[in-house]
């Protein structure tokens, strides 16, 4: 890869996109913090032996195919929410994080950031477990 990012190195004709949101005076790369925190996840997942890249290569490839036949707009928050999608599909399918554990997490997670004022950093706390998610889920 060219220490340049912000040529496109053949990304967009794969993607349709360049995925990279790509800003010159900060060097930054991803959109959102979370969007770095699930890419540095797969990588360690894969330096400690727990994913290969082709099944990663497979189950992203899958999710991005969906992504495309259901009609989403392909953007960047696409991109990474099948990069999400992915990391938990193989996390749950390695019992890495089984997935009543993740949607546990992610109820509470929509709950926190509900109750946080704008601005503020959205802390998890004991009682954002308490609260159901979207389907009377906990």
């Amino acid at each position: 890869m060219s220490d340049k990012l912000s040529e496109n190195d053949g990304t967009e004709a794969v993607c349709g996109f360049d995925p990279r949101p790509w800003n010159a005076d900060t060097g930054v790369i991803f959109g959102e913090p979370w969007q770095a925190q699930v890419f540095a996840m797969t990588v360690a997942l894969n330096d400690a032996g727990l994913l290969s890249w082709k099944e990663w290569g497979d189950v992203f490839s899958a999710h991005r195919k969906a992504s495309s036949e259901s009609g989403r707009q392909d953007t960047g928050d696409t991109y990474y929410d099948d990069w999400l999608n992915a990391l938990e599909e193989i996390s749950a399918k390695r019992s890495l994080a089984p997935s009543e554990m993740q949607h546990r997490y992610r109820h509470a997670w929509e709950h926190a950031t509900a109750r946080t004022p704008h601005g503020q950093p959205i802390l998890l706390q004991d009682g954002d477990f308490e609260h159901p998610g979207k389907h009377g889920q906990v």
